[in-house]
Parts: structure tokens; C-alpha cells; sequence
């Protein structure tokens, strides 16, 4: 069983750029999460996320629930979700030129029979705590990465590393065309009672991955509703100019 909860907010950009569709059988297994962080501009991410969610959460619907599937057949079904999701971009694009250059993030875990599978394209973060450490557990196709590197190996210093303008340059992204990077396909995540996953857009990263796993560890016992609260006002008290866009879920086990 699972309690289950999600909030978004516009931060301080002027619109909403976030798509995110939840869909779980009376909060039993399977069930997943799609959410698309758009990008291009008003409209045009607005765009790209509402087509690549709408898109994916069809297809989940259609194989998870409509018909028979096993469970290691569950990265093939993500994977074909993801190039149709990207294929609907492509055709969209191709009858509004204007919009050529939208794109969005993908991030799509599916829980069942107990077990975490997930495909994601971009930065948007899925994180899991197992009761006392929170984790990043998929790839995050952003340069940050890179830059952590370069500092660990003494090329940048602490403070340039994180204030450095390429850190949210996205090295892989749905737009219709050739996607460089997947994260998919690999052995799925055994949950357990007590395992909290968190799905989001990188909104939620304007809060450090410490100060998330602390206000999870906080709330651990809490219902996910409360949790989801600490967290949207967590990020409101930071009152950054430049707050994203912010759309996450938390799924608890229990």
C-alpha cells in the first residue's frame, strides 16, 4: 500500500512549465508517476510537457492496466513510452514550426509487486530514502555532474562549482529528435515498509539534497500530505528571485 501526495508551484517564474499525471489502482501496486519539466518559453514548454505526459500516461494506462504484463517487461513498456512521447513532440513540432526548439524532461518510475522501475530523460531528480538516507537514484543529465567532478579533482573551488552558470545546461532532453542520453532498464529497486520516494522537477533543488533528506527525516512518520507541505514551504522561505518551477509527488510504503 501506498499514501500519496503531490503539490506545484509556479515559483517565480510568470508561468507554469511542469506537467505531472498520478495514476495508482486504490493505492495498491502497479501505479506510476510521469512528470515533464518543459522548456523553449511560455507556451512552448507548456506545450512539450502536456504532450509528452499525456502521451506516456496513456500508453502506462493501456499496457499496465488494460491487459496482462510482467514485471520484467516493465522497462520495454517505459522505453516504448519514451520514444512515442518523444515522436509526439516530433509530430507537433512538425505542424508548428514556431515552437521548433520546445522540449521538456522526462521522469516516469512505476511502482509494482513492491519493486521501483523508472525511465527518466534530464535533470528532473527521483529520489528514494530508505529510513535514514536519502539518495539521487536516477542519472541527472545536466552538467552538474561534470562540475561536482571538476571540483572533487581540485579544478574549480567549492563556490564556483556551485554558482556556475552550465550547471542546469541539460545534456539530454525530448525534442523530436535523437534523444543523447536514457536512463532506464536497470534492476529494479526493492522498496520496503518505511521507503519514501520523492519524484520531482529540479524546482525542488533549489533546496540541497541534505536540507531535503532532513525535513524527509523529520517527517518520516508523518502522512505524505504533511511531508509534501514541509517541503513546498521549505522552498517558499527560501524567497529566491529565481525560483523554478516546483512539482514533485511522495509516495510512502507502507
Amino acid at each position: 500500500m501506498y499514501d500519496i501526495a503531490a503539490a506545484a508551484s509556479k515559483g517565480r517564474r510568470d508561468y507554469q512549465e511542469d506537467a505531472v499525471a498520478i495514476d495508482f489502482q486504490e493505492h495498491d501496486g502497479p501505479g506510476f508517476v510521469v512528470l515533464a519539466d518543459g522548456m523553449g518559453g511560455h507556451e512552448a514548454g507548456d506545450i512539450a510537457s502536456r504532450i509528452v505526459v499525456s502521451e506516456f500516461a496513456d500508453i502506462l494506462k493501456e499496457r499496465l492496466y488494460d491487459g496482462p504484463y510482467e514485471d520484467a517487461g516493465i522497462p520495454e513498456i517505459l522505453r516504448e513510452a519514451t520514444f512515442a512521447a518523444n515522436a509526439s513532440i516530433a509530430s507537433y513540432v512538425s505542424r508548428n514550426r514556431d515552437v521548433a526548439g520546445m522540449g521538456t524532461t522526462l521522469l516516469a518510475p512505476v511502482l509494482a509487486n513492491g519493486h521501483l522501475y523508472w525511465i527518466s530523460v534530464g535533470d528532473s531528480p527521483l529520489f528514494l530514502f530508505d529510513g535514514e538516507n536519502l539518495r539521487q537514484i536516477n542519472e541527472d543529465h545536466s552538467m552538474a555532474p561534470q562540475i561536482d567532478m571538476m571540483v572533487k579533482s581540485g579544478m574549480l573551488d567549492a563556490e564556483t562549482g556551485r554558482h556556475h552558470p552550465d550547471r542546469n545546461c541539460l545534456t539530454s532532453v525530448l525534442m523530436g529528435t535523437d534523444i543523447a542520453k536514457i536512463d532506464y532498464n536497470k534492476p529494479p529497486v526493492k522498496l520496503q515498509s518505511g521507503n519514501i520516494v520523492i519524484v520531482s522537477s529540479d524546482g525542488l533543488q533549489f533546496l540541497s539534497n541534505e536540507e531535503i533528506q532532513e525535513i524527509v527525516k523529520k517527517h518520516r512518520d508523518a502522512k505524505s500530505s504533511e511531508l509534501v507541505d514541509a517541503l513546498l514551504q521549505a522552498v517558499e522561505d527560501l524567497n529566491d528571485p529565481d525560483q523554478d518551477n516546483i512539482s514533485f509527488a511522495v509516495i510512502k510504503v507502507k
